[in-house]
């Protein structure tokens, strides 16, 4: 793809140009990434400054910059593209440059606090065994086709997006399914994207820290239902919502187009009913239509198959390839996973890190277990901290035993976190074990035959980030070592 820098200064009010009109072959944000041709995107972030990598930028060949910076010098054969706001500019520059690929594939977008991973994945299942060819964009990684690759957010900024989707269009994948964060809406990250279906999945209290209210966080949920509803270059479009959660009344305010609801409790378009959860699965029926036996457990995993169920029949997926396919899903990494062994206690793994999240994972083990509950849990450090306390008393208020711990503490002490922690758990007995290794050895020691030990927070990361900096860990990991020592 080559675009002429006019061609992009023409789509920005006020842009400026100073140099020649070069040809753009590619636009990039990471120094380390520049290619021949490429525009270069200064962007100025709270701890890193894009202005400071010009000279590598340029070193590697790239002969043009995008700013904001009115009074910018000129660079000796680079050109400047001086635009008054970057986010906005970006928003409108790069879709154009890759030629809207997202209006090539069906793409579906879910929103929410909770339930969009495993909702992805579940769609990703059925368009896969309806003979589709999938792309998928997540909080664990990015998949095309069965290419799996690294992802740093749950929904990448827009460069980074238009990237992907260029390149799935170019390797034919024909549906998208996404995960939409609340900042990625608030930071035009999805911008150019046009969405044939949306979810919402529900609205709990998460990331303050950004939004600051709920009311804030609710309002960036809903862009994406304005997104969906407006009009494009596609047809069909389909808002599909959970009428259980508060929030959809708001929600609805936003779908200016065909609606699908579903429930557990009010009335609905899908409605699941006659549920039956177990440790090994569940079974339930959605309205008379379809009957199901899964191998997922949970009743918030009854929301994420209506969820994903709604998706599907507004992209015209027949009743028996979702049936099929949602009776084929196993799991998705981190959320819910248990861990086989032989050892006669369950021992689960999930990234419950909302009060919501915590208490859907919570509730499920209460309805499963026959022993013990045995919670290993942290918050993270360096975010929303009024949740703290939500959790703990949470955790007291399910659980038998419970083991608070570190979870990523960031720049935070941890013992302050767990300060704020056991506020909530109060007068209940409990242990506070900063190392999360030392906690995860600690709760499998205590367990017994008929326990269900659940470790939260973390799911599929194989990370710690401290204030020494990141290291390796794995949940996963270390309970497979806790339960061999266990057995031995």
């Amino acid at each position: 793809m080559i675009k002429k820098l006019s061609e992009l200064a023409l789509l920005i009010p006020d842009a400026k140009i100073l140099g020649a009109d070069v040809e753009i072959s590619g636009i990039e944000h990471d120094s380390r990434k520049v290619e021949p041709k490429n525009l270069f995107v200064c962007m100025e972030g709270a701890h890193v400054d894009g202005h400071n990598f010009i000279p590598q930028a340029t070193a590697k060949g790239a002969v043009a910059i995008l700013t904001t910076r009115k009074n910018f010098t000129p660079l000796e054969n680079i050109s400047v593209l001086i635009v008054p706001d970057m986010l906005n500019a970006l928003a409108v520059i790069v879709p154009y440059f890759y030629d809207y690929p997202a209006r090539q594939m069906r793409v579906i977008g879910i929103t929410g606090t909770n339930g969009k991973t495993t909702t992805t994945y579940m769609l990703r299942e059925i368009f896969t065994c309806a003979g589709f060819k999938v792309g998928l964009i997540g909080t664990i990684q990015i998949l095309i086709g069965d290419e799996s690759f690294p992802v740093r957010n749950t929904t990448p900024n827009v460069i980074d997006l238009q990237k992907i989707l260029a390149d799935m269009l170019a390797k034919k994948v024909q549906v998208v399914v996404m995960e939409v964060s609340s900042h990625a809406l608030s930071e035009h990250r999805v911008a150019g994207v046009e969405f044939d279906t949306a979810i919402f999945t529900n609205l709990t209290q998460d990331h303050l820290d950004f939004h600051g209210t709920l009311e804030n966080y609710l309002r960036a949920k809903t862009k994406l239902f304005d997104m969906v509803s407006r009009r494009g270059r596609k047809q069909n479009k389909t808002a599909v919502i959970n009428v259980d959660d508060a929030a959809s009344a708001e929600v609805l305010k936003h779908c200016l187009c065909k609606k699908i609801t579903y429930s557990v409790k009010n009335p609905s378009d899908l409605r699941g009913t006659e549920v039956n959860l177990r440790a090994d699965g569940m079974n339930f029926k959605i309205g008379d239509a379809i009957n199901l036996n899964l191998h997922i457990t949970g009743l918030f995993n009854v929301y994420n198959v209506l969820a994903a169920s709604g998706a599907a029949l507004a992209e015209n997926i027949r009743a028996d390839i979702i049936k099929r396919a949602l009776e084929n899903f196993k799991s998705v990494p981190g959320r819910f996973e248990r861990i086989f062994s032989d050892a006669p206690f369950e021992v689960i793994v999930d990234y419950a890190h909302t009060p919501d999240g915590v208490k859907n994972v919570l509730e499920t083990a209460a309805q499963i277990a026959t022993g013990k509950i045995i919670t290993v849990f942290g918050c993270g450090g360096d975010r929303d901290n009024s949740k703290r306390p939500i959790m703990g008393k949470l955790a007291a208020e399910f659980s038998d035993v419970i083991i608070a711990t570190s979870d990523n503490p960031r720049t935070e002490d941890p013992e302050k976190i767990l300060d704020d922690i056991e506020v909530g758990i109060g007068k209940k007995i409990h242990e506070r074990i900063v190392d999360r290794r030392v906690a995860i050895f600690r709760a499998i020691e205590l367990a017994k035959a008929g326990d269900i030990v659940l470790i939260l927070g973390k799911g599929h990361e194989t990370y710690q980030i401290l204030n020494t900096g990141t290291i390796h860990f794995d949940d996963r990991e270390i309970a497979r070592e806790a339960i061999k020592k266990w057995i031995s």
